[in-house]
């Protein structure tokens, strides 16, 4: 099934779409112990499961609403921890950032891993801010991102599917002057809605493999971004084993699994977002984020 998250009449509710594609909204009492405004309050109940979700949704039966307004917001539009990032995880990636950085392609021994802001996630329809006082050289990443479900330490590989819920798509939208100026991730992949992400969850009963799905990303209609989940070079069992080796996974968490080759910056020559582009990341079996970059006004004070 499919779950996300939307603002329906100055609230925040789960949702799903249905059959016809028009998102349904589990609109329950504030006050009622048994309902839940967001993805992360259910994945937090003691008993939770996938069917205790699909049950919950079979409850609210007659209390479903069809929404005739609402903006769908990130499935997971606040996470509790910031959203944990894999560099360089697919061979074609390493390569293209090989040639343009003039060195030797090596596929790394370790994860890479890095973290972007929680406050930095946007909806999937939502407009990406372009400040040129910050950067001007917005770059895009489409990625296959994980949310976890299970609490866990010390996961084990071959236990670490039990530890997912489902699916999303993630831009890992990229500051590359940020990047190359301050020697580090951190603050070029945190700027304001540099995290579209959605549209919605696909839970893992309806994706028996992730590590065979498309993956696309195209700025203005032409595809930039162009690969398979099997070309990453460590898979999610090797993710979620090393990231909660030395850390709890919380439910709610999630982790963008990397990008393939295609970005910006490393084309010749290098091209960026700039105001009025619209970019699309799409993965296959879960569908498609689509953002525009629109300029912020600065207003003195």
């Amino acid at each position: 099934m499919k779950i996300g998250s939307c603002f329906y009449k100055g609230r925040t509710y789960l949702c799903v779409p249905d059959k016809n594609n028009v998102v349904s909204v589990p609109a329950l009492d504030p006050q009622c112990p048994d309902c839940f405004s967001t993805v992360i309050d259910f994945l937090h109940t003691e008993d939770f499961s996938l069917e205790s979700l699909k049950d919950f949704i079979r409850v609210a039966g007659d209390k479903i609403k069809i929404a005739d307004s609402f903006e769908l917001l990130a499935p997971i539009p606040r996470p509790l921890q910031n959203i944990m990032c894999l560099g360089l995880n697919y061979v074609d990636h390493v390569e293209e950032t090989s040639t343009i950085m003039g060195r030797e392609a090596k596929i790394p021994e370790h994860i890479i891993v890095f973290t972007k802001a929680a406050n930095s996630v946007n909806a999937p329809y939502g407009d990406i801010p372009y400040d040129p006082g910050v950067s001007s050289k917005i770059d895009w990443e489409s990625e296959l991102g994980v949310i976890i479900g299970k609490p866990g330490k010390r996961i084990k590989a071959e236990h670490a599917y039990d530890h997912v819920f489902g699916y999303t798509v993630i831009n890992d939208i990229s500051a590359r002057d940020l990047q190359r100026r301050h020697k580090q991730f951190f603050l070029a992949k945190s700027l304001e809605g540099s995290c579209p992400m959605g549209p919605f969850i696909v839970t893992t009963d309806e994706i028996k493999n992730p590590h065979d799905l498309e993956i696309q990303c195209r700025v203005n209609g032409k595809v930039k971004q162009k690969s398979n989940t099997k070309f990453q070079i460590f898979d999610i069992p090797t993710q979620i084993a090393t990231i909660s080796k030395g850390m709890n996974l919380e439910p709610g968490d999630i982790i963008a699994t990397g990008t393939p080759s295609g970005v910006g910056f490393a084309r010749t020559p290098p091209e960026y977002l700039i105001p009025g582009d619209v970019v699309e990341c799409e993965v296959e079996k879960i569908g498609t984020i689509r953002n525009k970059i629109t300029e912020v006004v600065n207003t003195k004070i």
